[in-house]
Formats: C-alpha cells, structure tokens, sequence
C-alpha cells in the first residue's frame, strides 16, 4: 500500500491555464463520458479549445488550483461570493481527496465572503459527490454548447452562519 500523498492548494497563476485546460479536457472525456454521449463530450471540452477564453474565465474568478506532490492535478472556481463555476479532477488523481480538499476551501471562502449558501450547477457526473457533501437538487436545468443539449442539476449549501464577514453582495 503506498503512502496517503498530501494534497496541496493554491491561487491560480497565468501561466496555469495551459495545464488547467488539460486537467479539464481529460476530466470531461474521460470521466463524463459515463453520463454524457459522445457528441455532448465533445462540445462540452471543446470549451477548452479557446485557450485565450478559458485562461479569462480562471483568471475572473477566484481560481484554485490543487497539487498532489507539487503537480497541479485539479482547480476548482468560485463565481461571486456564491457560485461554484467550476470543478474539475485530472482522472489520474481521481479518489484521492482533491475534489474534497477544492470545495472545503471554496466553502470556507465563500462563508468568509459572507455567503449563506453555496451553489453549484453539478454535471451528472458530479451531482453524487455534491449529494454526499449536504447539497441538495433545487432545479434540474439543460444547457445549450455549440448546437449540442446537456444536462445539470442546481444544487444548494447551507453554511454556517459568520459573524464576523460582511453581509454578501448582489453582484450586477
């Protein structure tokens, strides 16, 4: 049995986005593909091929990006104070705690940011792991990709209340 290996987080950094589209098409095709067809994965990664577009999108959020042994294997995006935008595992490093240690982190920001919920639009792929983590479905929606229908499930958290963090705002 291997030793436990220690998962890492820290801020995303420009020259991250590269890698980070990795790390995202290899989750998309190769994990989704259990709960999606063939032309939904590939419009769905797709959204990586416009590497200028996608470092925009890490880079106006508050983007986190998880290490195993210092590599970066995962990232996870807070929207606002209150939206999970984001989460994504290379499937190398699947089942070893990372998808866990990204959104502990975004829940405790988003709580310090004065958040009293969380929200995320989980994937089916995803909607266990946030189901055994306390969230709930609220809305099943579907979403249009380049002419291409797929599925997902608003969720919602509760979190604890924080006293000492500013009322959330409404962003416009």
């Amino acid at each position: 049995m291997s030793p436990a290996r220690t998962v890492g987080l820290r801020p995303y950094l420009p020259q991250d986005a590269a890698l980070l589209a990795a790390v995202f098409v290899a989750s998309v095709e190769e994990i989704a593909g259990e709960d999606y067809d063939v032309e939904q994965v590939a419009a769905w990664s797709a959204q990586a091929d416009d590497a200028t577009a996608f470092a925009a999108r890490l880079a106006g959020q508050l983007t986190l990006v998880a290490t195993l042994d210092g590599e970066p294997v995962g990232f996870a995006c807070l929207k606002g104070a209150d939206h999970i935008d984001m989460l994504y595992v290379h499937p190398a490093a699947c089942r070893q705690g990372v998808a866990s240690a990204l959104t502990d982190a975004l829940e405790k920001l988003a709580q310090a940011r004065g958040a009293r919920h969380l929200m995320v639009d989980a994937s089916d792929t995803a909607e266990p792991f946030f189901a055994r983590r306390g969230y709930s479905a609220q809305q099943r929606n579907t979403i249009e990709i380049d002419g291409v229908w797929l599925a997902n499930t608003t969720m919602r958290k509760a979190l604890p209340a924080n006293d000492s963090a500013p009322p959330a705002r409404r962003l416009q």
